[in-house]
């Protein structure tokens, strides 16, 4: 299999964008636009999506359900495949994922696709949890298929938009003394959601010829505690008085990062359950085959995810007035 677009990054082929809306997606698609890439970007909503955002070509699609897939990818040569629930309540949410990543794979290779870009989740060195599981099982189901799957492995992405670095920053930000779980000690590589981009674009044009399966490290490994510390330092606060209990299960656990934080408690139950064991890569030589080694560290991809706060609507409510009072008291000299 040839180098896909190498040579058509402004030619008449266009890519489409599976969760174009979502926190990946968009980081994703400022990285194709500068790249010269002609983009199409799927959403169940079309038209809400052209609503915010007139200048970029929507299709409406549903991965789920299969309506209107094939039109959106008439004309595609490469099709990145970045949708994920995360559980949302779904019942039976494993089954549907795989079940709905048959159905694209399927799809693509109707409409002639040449590469399918996926971007999953590290393999956990011990038991993974669901979600884990259907972010892995949803990559096998895709190279299933008759059309080459490049898969991406992330564990924890750093950016404003990032459920995983929502939970972290508010945990941070709003309490003074925590509960440290004996889980808190797994380590992972958090990677910075602009390596992410990086990364993604370059799997159209590294060489596959059928299936691949690459890890994305960050150039950390990081325990849970090191990650809440090392946040509240780039938020210039005390590290927060740490008492741990080893017997706080990851689902016990849940239920107070639920009270704390503002992520969706479906969706931070399945990442803190994420966290039971180690998320390490098994290497790093995507970055090498990309020639794409100076990897942002996480103080940096912290600090770049605080100052696009500033163009969000200002935090309010209780969240908001505990983290000016714990700001008073933890404030770095």
């Amino acid at each position: 299999m040839p180098e896909v677009l190498a040579s058509d990054k402004a030619g008449n082929y266009p890519l489409l964008l599976t969760g174009a809306t979502g926190f990946v997606g968009q980081a994703l698609w400022k990285v194709l636009d500068a790249c010269g890439y002609i983009v199409r970007g799927a959403t169940r909503d079309a038209e809400r999506a052209a609503g915010r955002w007139p200048s970029r070509e929507w299709v409406r699609a549903d991965v789920e359900s299969g309506e209107g897939l094939e039109a959106a990818l008439e004309g595609c040569r490469g099709a990145f495949y970045l949708v994920h629930g995360m559980g949302g309540g779904m019942p039976d949410f494993h089954r549907r994922e795989v079940a709905a990543a048959r159905r694209f794979a399927h799809a693509a290779a109707i409409a002639g696709v040449e590469r399918i870009v996926y971007l999953g989740g590290v393999a956990p060195t011990g038991v993974a949890s669901e979600h884990l599981r259907s972010r892995l099982e949803v990559g096998e189901t895709l190279a299933m298929g008759s059309v080459p799957v490049l898969e991406l492995r992330a564990s924890m992405i750093v950016g404003a938009g990032s459920v995983s670095w929502m939970i972290v920053r508010d945990l941070a930000a709003r309490l003074p003394a925590m509960i440290l779980p004996h889980w808190m000690r797994s380590r992972t590589q958090p990677v910075a959601i602009v390596d992410v981009a990086i990364a993604l674009e370059a799997g159209l044009r590294l060489p596959l010829a059928a299936r691949a399966s690459f890890d994305l490290p960050g150039p950390e490994i990081l325990t849970g505690r090191e990650i809440l510390e090392a946040a509240a330092g780039t938020m210039r606060l005390r590290r927060p008085l740490v008492v741990e209990i080893p017997q706080l299960t990851p689902w016990l656990s849940s239920h107070w990062v639920r009270l704390v934080t503002r992520a969706d408690w479906e969706i931070a139950r399945e990442l803190v359950l994420g966290l039971s064991s180690d998320l390490i890569a098994r290497d790093a030589r995507y970055w090498t085959a990309i020639r794409h080694t100076r990897l942002t560290a996480f103080s940096q991809a912290a600090a770049h995810a605080l100052a696009e706060e500033q163009h969000a609507p200002p935090l309010t409510g209780a969240g908001r007035a505990a983290e000016r009072l714990v700001a008073r008291y933890r404030r770095a000299p």
